[in-house]
């Protein structure tokens, strides 16, 4: 048996007609940096979100660093966050001369945990990201809730979860910067790298269209320190080729996910996705004791496996400087030893996804 983490062949079979004929409008028009359909992109971006702007950048990683720089955040600066994720999360932080403050996850949820959050506010917290891992969002209500008690601006990091659910708002609309990534294995992907930023208020979008722009309002007219973040015009191309068939595939990626929790809810700890709520399973994962043998057993049976993430921030050697040696965050640590991620895509089938099932219940025998 041979079966894909991730099925990008597939969709573009299912696509191709309107993915080349959008990369072949740019071709003859020749526009690459900054072409037409960037601006397109951004204005669909923002309507399927319901914000007022979204503004393409470079990838998701650059968009982080975009976000912070429009809020200022710099040296002696703390931005709260969770351990348990990419190291962009805090490699950001960091570049940007600041000092990342980590906050334990909710067990549940995987995502930071709002009961924390205050106890790591000091007079130096400049922003706070919680990352919505894995294809749902965290609890903005009451982070949000935290968040304005102390006047602190809220970034999404949503590098995961775009086109979910949170209440009746999507992701990426619901705190006062989100950031996202359009890497090519997310739930809406581009052929290369490719990310955005979303806000509602018009400064702030002013300040990230300068930033990711070399600082510019006006050609080689720089009134701020900014970088080369924009989005390319052929990546652009590609996800205006995407975006009408989206929300079939988050649709997919819901029933898929729902009926991998049916099956394997009786063997291993499932994702539980908030009521009211909905996850894009940017990965399903689950929880197994002694993860390297089962691992072992499904590449045994033809199945690949990721593990998302294996080292927690906090324990990553770029942050020993930090002083927060093992036992520091515990539920992170404990879910990073334990976390799985299976095989999961809109054309993952039934039989296939049957399967699966039955190797990791071999698995664990």
């Amino acid at each position: 048996m041979s079966i894909n983490f991730i099925d990008l062949k597939a969709q573009y079979q299912h696509l191709k007609a309107d993915i080349d004929a959008r990369i072949q409008s740019v071709l003859d028009h020749g526009q690459y940096i900054m072409g037409p359909e960037v601006a397109e992109l951004e204005g669909e971006l923002a309507r399927y979100v319901g914000v007022k702007h979204a503004i393409g950048i470079s990838d998701g990683t650059t968009a982080l660093q975009v976000a912070m720089m429009a809020l200022g955040v710099g040296p002696g600066d703390e931005v709260i966050t969770t351990p348990f994720t990419f190291i962009a999360t805090g490699e950001m932080i960091a570049l940007l001369g600041a000092t990342p403050v980590f906050v334990d996850i909710d067990p549940v949820s995987w995502n930071l945990d709002p009961e924390r959050i205050e106890a790591a506010i000091t007079e130096r917290t400049r922003a706070i990201i919680p990352v919505s891992l894995y294809g749902q969002c965290a609890d903005f209500d009451r982070i949000n809730a935290v968040a304005e008690k102390h006047g602190i601006p809220v970034i999404e990091d949503a590098a995961q979860s775009f086109g979910a659910r949170y209440k009746d708002r999507k992701s990426c609309g619901v705190s006062t910067i989100a950031t996202t990534s359009f890497f090519p294995s997310k739930p809406l992907g581009c052929y290369g790298d490719g990310g955005a930023c979303f806000t509602n208020d018009d400064e702030l979008a002013r300040k990230m269209r300068q930033i990711r722009s070399h600082g510019q309002d006006r050609r080689y007219h720089h009134p701020v320190i900014g970088l080369n973040g924009r989005i390319d015009t052929l990546q652009a191309a590609i996800l205006l080729a995407k975006l009408p068939t989206f929300d079939e595939e988050v649709a997919a990626r819901a029933r898929i996910g729902a009926r991998y929790i049916e099956l394997l809810k009786d063997v291993v700890q499932v994702p539980v996705v908030a009521e009211g709520s909905s996850s894009v399973f940017a990965q399903f994962t689950i929880e197994v004791d002694n993860r390297d043998a089962v691992q072992a057993s499904l590449k045994e049976a033809g199945i690949p496996t990721a593990v998302h993430y294996p080292v927690p921030l906090n324990l990553q050697p770029a942050f020993a400087h930090l002083n927060l040696p093992e036992g520091s965050f515990p539920i992170s640590e404990a879910a990073s030893r334990r976390v799985m991620s299976l095989p999961m895509h809109p054309f993952l089938d039934e039989a296939t996804q049957d399967a699966i099932v039955a190797a990791v219940k071999h698995a664990l025998r």
